[in-house]
């Protein structure tokens, strides 16, 4: 067995909405409950199951943070708070009253399920006419990605990820136009010189 060589592990690349895509997510999201889930999962990088589990207390308006408690590798972790995702959620408040739990389900005393999560967005996606294989994951690879994109280091991006190793914050860079954008392919050399 020891000679037999091990498999690697596909490893794709995440798929990311661009500006216009998640600006067309949130305008097809009437639901201010809806809206304030998917603002919030994008503006700070949630994971669906930390969205799910975020508690009243955990949302610090002063310093604009949100406090993520016992995440993957039960580790807890401060995440940015987005200005207008914090409007969304005052609205929110407003109009539902959560006492406990940011995202009560219909069950006293539980949070909302990641599926029923995963549902809202599903919803949104369809509205908005996005046909790229998008799901929940999405708006976080987009949140990691628009930072990256927008002069963002990647150590900081992997500190409000929560990610254990840099290695795993790289693959942002692949699907990154940052860079991209810089290179200028041979055909357009060419082009320009047979014009």
């Amino acid at each position: 067995m020891e000679k037999v060589p091990c498999t690697k592990r596909e490893r794709n690349l995440p798929v990311v909405l661009d500006r216009e895509e998640v600006e067309a997510v949130f305008s097809v999201t009437h639901n201010v409950k809806h809206r304030a889930i998917l603002m919030l999962i994008y503006s700070s990088g949630l994971r669906v199951s930390e969205a799910a589990r975020l508690k009243i207390s955990d949302i610090d308006s002063k310093r604009m943070v949100l406090r993520i408690r016992q995440s993957k590798g039960k580790k807890d972790r401060y995440t940015i708070l987005s200005t207008v995702a914090l409007e969304a959620l005052r609205k929110y408040w407003l109009q539902y009253r959560p006492k406990e739990w940011l995202l009560p389900s219909r069950f006293p005393g539980k949070p909302l399920t990641e599926r029923s999560i995963q549902r809202v967005f599903k919803k949104a996606n369809a509205l908005a006419g996005i046909t790229k294989p998008a799901s929940i994951n999405t708006l976080r690879h987009t949140f990691a990605t628009h930072l990256l994109e927008a002069g963002t280091d990647l150590h900081h991006i992997q500190l409000l990820l929560g990610h254990k190793s840099p290695k795993t914050t790289t693959i942002y860079l692949h699907v990154s136009r940052k860079e991209l954008r810089r290179i200028v392919s041979p055909l357009d050399f060419l082009s320009k010189n047979n014009s």
